[in-house]
Order: C-alpha cells, then structure tokens, then sequence
C-alpha cells in the first residue's frame, strides 16, 4: 500500500510540471508592431526572373527532399553578365510547413551564399537528440496533458544548433526573399503565418521572435509535442486592422480561406476567451506550405500584388515550385478480403485525408495563378508608354504579354520506380541514416531536372539572356 501511495503520489507531482517549458514564445509591446510589407522585395537583377518556392511536411524526409530542389535550382545557370547568375539568386518568396519549414526558414536565414551548409548542420545531424521518446508512464501523462515534448526539446535543438539564437530580424537581409513560415492556430482552425501583420495583431514585434520557435511550432505534432504558445492578452497597444482585413471581414464575398485568417487574426484583439494561441503542426492546415502566397495574392486588392508595379511591369517568367515530400505506404491489406486492422486503418485514414487536402491546396493556388495572369496581363496592357519605359529602362521590345507564370508540384513520382519504392520506406523522423539523407537530395535533383515545363521556362530564360546551353548542370555528390 505504501508503494501505491508512493507511486501516485509521484505521478501527481510529475502531472503538476510535465511539460517544463511552454511559455509564450512571443513578448506583448505597448505600441503594435509595424504590418507586414505591402510587397514581396523585388529582384536584385533585372527583374525578368522571380522564382517561389513551397516545402512540404514530412521531417527530415521533406527538409533533404527541399534541399535536393534547392541544390538543382543552384546549379540552373540563367545569366553570365555582368555576374554569373543561377535560379536561386531569383527567388523572391519561400515558405514551407513542419520539415519543410526548416529547410525554408534555414534559406532565409542564411542566404543564397550560406545555405549551402544545410545537409552537415541539420540534414545528417541527430535532431531528436533531446527529444522525450521512451514509451514510459511519465510520458504517457505528458501526452495526456497536451504533448511530450516541450520547448526545451526540438525548439532549444534548432535554436542552439542551426539558427544560432537569431530571431527574425535576422531575416531582413538586403537581397533576401520573403519567408512565411506556417503552423497552424488550433482555437480558430486555420492555418497561422509568422508575419508581421498576425504578430501586430498580437500586439507583438515578429522581429523579436526566434525563428527556432517558429519552426518548432511549424513541426509540433501532435501529441508528440505540445503545442508552441503565442500570448494574446492584449495590453490596448493601439493596433489598427490592416485595410485588406477590414475588407475580407466586410465582404460577403470574399475568399473562404481570406476571411477565416482574417477572422483569426480580429480574434487575437477581440475574443475574450482567447488569451494565448496555441499553435501545432502546419499540415494540419497546409501540408504544402502554399498558404503565404495564396494569401497575400487574395489580399493585395491589387492586380500586380503580391508584385510591386514595377517588378510586374519587368516579370517575364514566374517559376512557383511545391516540393511535395509524401510518401505512399504499402497498403497489403489491399489485397485480402479483411482489414485494414485497427494501426492501419488509421494511418489509412490519416494518409487518405492529408492526399485530399494537398491536392485541393494544389489545385486552389493554380486556380489562383491563372486568374492572376489574367490581371497581370490587362494591368500591363492599360499602362502608357512612359510608365513602361519609367519601370523598365526603356519601351523598346515591350510586349505586355509577354508573361509566363509557371506552376509545378515535385514529389516522388517524378523518379523512377525502383527510387520511388526507397523513398517511400522513408520514414517521417527529425534523425535519417546519412545514405537516406543522400537519396532524398538526389531525388529532390532528379525531380526538378525532368519536369518538362519548368525545363521549357529555364529555355526560355536562358534564350532570352543570351545563355548558350538550356540544360542544367549534371548534379554533383553531396
């Protein structure tokens, strides 16, 4: 009896205290924090070329997938004058979801002259090194009270071994994409975006925030982890709504998707329920990591946004990649009269759900592609001579049709079967074998390498600049 008394009484303790380190991430202010740019940051070179990117979910399997794309997009030579240029000093916008958040927010952090360091920083590193794993009582009770790992986990490993202690000012660096990372705000259901706007809403400076936390927040499964909090118990810093936040409220026809992120965003201010945001895994609501530029496309009210003028008036190609790391599993039960058993019944369910949700996603930020090429066009063509030639130099071999908007999705089926059937074996983990790690970055080459359309644009932009070869460079080992 004493041991039974002894043990509760442990277990209660341990309840008290089982997740050490959950603390908002985010500190309020007395003044709101300034809004998110009105524009991406336009081009360092003549502006003809922007590239986008989206990074998947999926661990470490998404994060050397991505870096795999990265590589192949580094070794596209577009221009040779007056400085060797290749598609990765064009992209103007990254975001990515849970691993793939990683490897997008390690970009923007560290540059097109930095990130090269990626795979022996994190790819082959141990990041569940301070993870809680052991299937043992006190982590049964962490799990029942909110998750079993806590800050000083994944968030202290990120913070302490790739992004250096550095905070999103960090990111404002000349030259520098855009960066949206994505969780997602489990009160009101949508996904939650690390900008400047959603932390002026919080009466909150993004600049002051760690970008580990952010992505830590991105990668918090469920369970496994607790949830990233954000504080919300505003202290009346005089924060005014963005105008595009005032229309999607106002509008009953606005975007499904715009007026719930804006509606999440008034509830920081507004709800008195709501005094901290708690924030889990960005697949849960955008596995692809599309949300940043579906977003700021549907609320720019402009038909150049999220461009500037300029930048629209010079664009000639847009190349917006999604690098999709999901994996298919092997569905044996497929083959027998019974089952699925209750395990993979789940994961069925699971992996069923999140399929839907990444085409549909896919599908919606195409559908808004298209459109917007439509109002980039008839912009273009409404602008008089002096304004074309004010943006680009000069009206000499102007054409305001000529605009190509790319979009592709990379995944696995882009190899071949024999590849296909290793990288589905990949499981989703934050620590991968260094020859799974090397497989995936290939395959994040290969991927890139056959897709037929973006190899037709990288013709084109090559052509256009003079480039004599319009193939990319073989890839080279890691």
């Amino acid at each position: 009896m004493r041991l039974r008394v002894a043990f509760v009484a442990v277990l209660m303790a341990v309840a008290g205290c089982v997740a050490d380190d959950v603390g908002p991430i985010n500190v309020l202010t007395k003044e709101a924090g300034h809004p998110s740019p009105t524009y991406i940051p336009d081009p360092a070179d003549d502006g003809s070329t922007v590239v986008g990117l989206a990074f998947s979910g999926g661990g470490t399997r998404a994060a050397a997938f991505s870096y795999g794309v990265l590589r192949a997009l580094d070794d596209v030579v577009i221009d040779e004058r007056p400085k060797r240029r290749t598609l990765v000093d064009d992209i103007r916008m990254i975001s990515g979801a849970s691993g793939g958040a990683i490897a997008a927010a390690y970009f923007g952090y560290k540059g097109r002259d930095g990130y090269q360091d990626f795979r022996e920083r994190f790819l082959t590193q141990n990041a569940e090194a301070d993870l809680r794993t052991s299937l043992s009582p006190v982590n049964f009770i962490r799990a029942y009270y909110g998750g079993v790992n806590d800050r000083s986990g994944f968030a202290r490993w990120l913070n302490d071994h790739l992004f250096d202690g550095a905070t999103f000012k960090a990111l404002h660096r000349p030259k520098g994409p855009i960066v949206w990372i994505n969780a997602s705000d489990i009160y009101n259901r949508t996904p939650f975006l690390f900008t400047f706007d959603t932390f002026a809403a919080l009466c909150s400076d993004l600049d002051k925030v760690r970008i580990a936390d952010a992505v830590a927040a991105s990668a918090a499964v469920p369970i496994v982890f607790a949830p990233i909090v954000v504080s919300a118990t505003s202290p009346h810093c005089g924060y005014r709504r963005p105008q595009w936040l005032s229309e999607a409220l106002d509008d009953r026809n606005a975007s499904l998707r715009l007026k719930a992120y804006a509606s999440a965003l008034d509830s920081y201010q507004n709800a008195d329920p709501l005094d901290y945001v708690k924030l889990l895994d960005g697949g849960l609501t955008d596995n692809i990591g599309v949300t940043g530029f579906t977003l700021e496309r549907s609320a720019a009210g402009t038909p150049y946004g999220p461009l500037s003028p300029s930048a629209a008036v010079r664009l000639t190609t847009l190349i917006f990649i999604v690098a999709d790391a999901g994996s298919d599993s092997d569905v044996s039960w497929a083959k027998s009269l019974h089952g699925p058993k209750a395990a993979e019944l789940l994961d069925a369910a699971t992996s069923t759900t999140l399929a839907a949700s990444v085409r549909d996603e896919f599908d919606a930020l195409t559908l808004a592609v298209s459109q917007w090429k439509g109002e980039l066009v008839r912009f273009r063509c409404g602008l008089p001579a002096s304004t074309v030639s004010a943006y680009r130099g000069s009206a000499g071999g102007w054409n305001c049709r000529d605009v190509r908007l790319v979009v592709q999705h990379l995944s696995f089926a882009d190899v071949d079967l024999a590849m296909q059937a290793k990288l589905n074996d990949i499981p989703t983990r934050l620590r991968l074998p260094v020859e799974q790690v090397d497989l995936l970055i290939g395959a994040g080459r290969k991927a890139l390498e056959v897709n037929s359309d973006i190899q037709a644009a990288i013709a084109a932009i090559r052509a256009r600049a003079g480039v004599r070869s319009a193939t990319i460079a073989t890839a080279q080992a890691d």
